[in-house]
């Protein structure tokens, strides 16, 4: 199994990351950071990707943890190079995602995808599962990301609040199947 961070690890925004699985991939997150003002006439900046339009049908599908900028921001710039890649989201983000393809009038140019918040899908030899998490913004979710290989958790953002004034508690229930071991990895991002 690998993992290729192309954006996120080490700096706020652009996150983008690449998981593969047996010479398939998924990316988690499409997003953008802003511009600090030192480019005059730049306000958005996508991470690169390169890399990820060479996986070309190896790529299988982007995965979005919440409805935050850094995380889906640059779908409506980066999505139309990445055709066959469905986009994953819960309602919310999702709800964001369409509004911004509308925007750029590619409603239509990509396949999205609705999950509810928990879901549990396959993609390829990829097996993931949306785990609630508390954090700024309705929907936040962890993921499950389990191989052959074994089992990650990619974060994606949160905060813990057992009592959040926006949407529910974060999803503490025991995965017997997934139970976290040393030869698990575990993304943070805070």
């Amino acid at each position: 199994s690998d993992l290729l961070p192309l954006g996120g690890a080490g700096e706020i925004g652009m996150n983008f990351y690449l998981y593969g699985c047996d010479g398939k991939w998924i990316a988690v997150e499409m997003g953008v950071t802003f511009a600090d003002g030192t480019l005059p006439g730049i306000d958005l900046i996508t991470p690169d990707p390169a890399f990820a339009e060479s996986l070309g049908e190896n790529l299988l599908a982007i995965v979005i943890t919440h409805g935050h900028e850094d995380h889906l921001g640059a779908v409506p710039y980066l999505g139309l190079r990445f055709p066959r890649a469905s986009i994953y989201a819960t309602p919310f983000a999702a709800g964001l995602i369409a509004n911004k393809l509308a925007d750029a009038e590619l409603e239509d140019a990509l396949d999205l995808i609705t999950k509810p918040l928990g879901a549990r899908f396959k993609v390829g030899p990829f097996d993931i599962e949306y785990v609630t998490v508390t954090h700024s913004i309705p929907e936040p979710n962890a993921l499950l990301i389990r191989t052959r290989h074994g089992t990650v958790v990619h974060t994606g953002d949160f905060k813990v609040d057992p009592e959040p004034l926006l949407g529910t508690a974060t999803d503490e229930a025991d995965r017997k199947s997934t139970r976290l071991n040393s030869s698990h990895v575990a993304l943070s991002r805070m």
